[in-house]
Formats: C-alpha cells, structure tokens, sequence
C-alpha cells in the first residue's frame, strides 16, 4: 500500500471525541492528520460467477466477516504469505 506524501508538518494531539466533534461541525481537521500514514485506495470491479460468489459468502460467514474482507485476506494471502490470516 502506497503512503500520500506531502509537507512536513507538526501534528496536534487531539481526543477522538473532540476530533468527531470538529469534524461534524465543518472544522478543519487537517492539523491533526498524519498524511505521511495515509492509505490510498483505489477501487477494481471484478465479476465473478454466481456460483463463487455464493462460496465466498459461506466462507466469508463461517469467519464471521464481510464478502470484501475475505476477497481481500485472500489475495493479500497470495501476494504475501507472511501475512497468512486465514487456515
């Protein structure tokens, strides 16, 4: 996963509390963001059969976890066996 760089810059020490209060309000937040651990996501469609997508739900509901995240332990599996999540 890919880090966003910017600007250095100082960060503020905030409560999660006070954070989720300034962020509903409209405030800007950006001083108590560390942008350097920030992910970027970006989305693929993939199309699978019925008959997978009806597999990965069973599994998916034995671990007690979304269809999402068990496609994604799953290939982050396979791309790096380190990170073996799953039996």
């Amino acid at each position: 996963m890919k880090a966003i760089s910017g600007a250095k810059q100082t960060h503020k020490k905030i409560s999660a509390a006070a954070f989720d209060r300034k962020f509903d309000r409209g405030e800007d937040i950006s001083a108590f963001l560390d942008l350097k651990k920030a992910i970027v996501v970006q989305r693929v469609n993939v199309d699978f059969p019925s008959w997978m997508v009806d597999m990965l739900d069973q599994e998916a509901t034995k671990l007690n976890v979304s269809r999402q995240a068990i496609i994604k332990m799953w290939i982050r599996e396979r791309l790096d066996p380190s990170h073996r999540l799953t039996l």
